[in-house]
């Protein structure tokens, strides 16, 4: 067979600017060069990984010459586990970035009249700032490229952490993690601890075996704690001494649970959650509403930051009392309860079953009676059969997963007409898409981005739209 010519290293490449999904970039030879972890600025020999026609792919060999944007980043596994892409990047940048992310989306794709885009909404706290974090147990752990070269034996190949971008079976073990507070890494550094040390085997990711599986940890902003452990083996002994020394060790866990998990995939959906001691729920609080948040519901991973989006949206909204309000992928009904006490009636669709029970629970607990939860998919219940049984909406609060809407559904929003439409995203290139099918009857009045996730690329982006006149303005 023919042997692939070799890439080449570029000497002295320039970095001059930040890409999408957290890349950097540069040009070679009238190519673009996409590097992670790199800074505009930096200067570099750069290692072609991979090229295309109008393309390449390549990583860092050695930094020259670091950009004077340029920071140390705080975490060890910077650059391997995959996450915070950015911490090399002082905050104030990553913001700056980030709204150029919502304003090239937005005239690149949606080439729509855009009022000047708002300053970027920055997170009060950039550490230990997600209530969320999920844990892989492995056997065989990911060797980082020092402990290759180091030529040590390395005797404990047993992993608990993340899975290595690109690499399903493939499982970094986390010294420590900034994302979630120290009673995080605690639990975690326990539990590895007691698997090894009572001989407890970690989950074996293509034979699919072992006991020790997973591990979610949850915590709210009231100071309850959420704990499940997820075993891949039904050893009920095991099983209950391992519960039993968790919940020994960390009587501030305020719901202890356990999954038995036989299935070839992660997923929690379609699985028994048994308490093992606790409530099944932890409460989160939001301007005195209190939603409960059980192992299988969505909530927003950064909980202050939560309050500061929903508060755009709900300002956006300018709600007076009256308005029948449409919460489209309402979740677990977080948005819809956040506004229900400012307007006559919201209706909440989303196609999870099991999170509409949520939302219709955190209206009970809440004592609001002014809302209605629908669970199917949006472009099959949001019709305008739907509309006309259930009342045209004077404001559509529309917070859609990272695909956007559905052409049907979009056709129903510009059917329906309601005078304002609030559209929430996680994804501005989707977000933009739609905002152009929706510039036949609305036009944008105002973009406010909010930062969920610092030392990433990712950022919510919230837009008002108002219904155009019979001019067209």
């Amino acid at each position: 067979m023919r042997k692939k010519k070799p890439l080449p290293l570029i000497e002295n490449f320039e970095i001059t600017a930040v890409a999408a999904e957290g890349m950097s970039l540069g040009r070679w030879n009238d190519l673009v060069v996409f590097i992670p972890y790199g800074a505009p600025g930096d200067i570099a020999d750069v290692q072609i990984l991979r090229k295309k026609h109008s393309y390449c792919e390549g990583q860092i060999a050695r930094l020259i010459s670091p950009s004077a944007l340029r920071v140390k980043p705080i975490c060890e596994h910077f650059g391997v586990c995959g996450g915070c892409k950015w911490q090399h990047l002082p905050y104030e940048s990553q913001l700056q970035y980030k709204r150029a992310q919502v304003v090239d989306a937005l005239q690149r794709i949606a080439k729509v009249e855009l009022p000047e885009i708002n300053p970027i909404i920055g997170s009060a706290s950039t550490l230990y700032y997600r209530n969320k974090m999920e844990y892989t147990f492995s056997c065989k752990s990911w060797l980082t490229r020092e402990q290759l070269l180091s030529g040590e034996e390395i005797d404990d190949r047993n992993a608990l952490g993340f899975h290595i971008p690109g690499g399903f079976d493939k499982v970094l073990d986390i010294k420590h993690c900034h994302l979630q507070s120290p009673l995080g890494d605690e639990i975690r550094l326990f539990l590895r601890s007691l698997a090894v040390e009572r001989g407890y085997s970690f989950y074996d990711i293509r034979a699919n075996v072992g006991l020790m599986r997973t591990v979610m940890i949850r915590t709210a902003s009231t100071g309850e704690v959420m704990v499940v452990v997820v075993f891949g083996e039904d050893n009920r002994a095991a099983i209950n001494d391992v519960m039993s020394a968790l919940h020994d060790r960390f009587p501030m866990v305020t719901s202890l649970m356990y999954v038995v998990n036989l299935k070839v995939n992660d997923s929690l959906g379609d699985q028994t959650v048994v308490p093992y001691s606790g409530r099944e729920y932890i409460e989160e609080e939001m301007e005195g509403l209190h939603f409960r948040v059980g192992p299988k519901s969505f909530y927003q991973t950064n909980s202050a930051q939560a309050r500061e989006l929903y508060k755009v949206a709900r300002r956006m909204a300018a709600l007076n009392g009256k308005e029948l309000v449409y919460d489209l992928y309402t979740g677990t009904g977080t948005i819809a309860n956040f506004v229900a006490r400012d307007c006559r009636h919201v209706i909440g669709i989303e196609y999870v079953p099991e999170a509409i029970e949520d939302a219709k629970l955190n209206s009970r607990v809440n004592n609001i009676s002014n809302t209605t939860f629908i669970a199917g998919d949006m472009k099959d219940v949001l019709t305008r059969e739907f509309i006309a049984r259930h009342g045209t909406p004077d404001v559509m609060i529309i917070d859609p997963p990272r695909a956007g809407m559905h052409p049907d559904v979009v056709n129903v929003v510009l059917a329906s007409a309601p005078r304002v439409v609030v559209y929430v995203s996680c994804n501005p290139a989707t977000q933009a898409r739609d905002i152009a099918l929706l510039d036949a009857k609305y036009r944008v009045t105002e973009v406010q981005p909010v930062d969920m996730f610092p030392h990433t690329h990712h950022v919510e982006n919230v837009v008002k739209l108002e219904l155009r006149d019979g001019t067209g303005n």
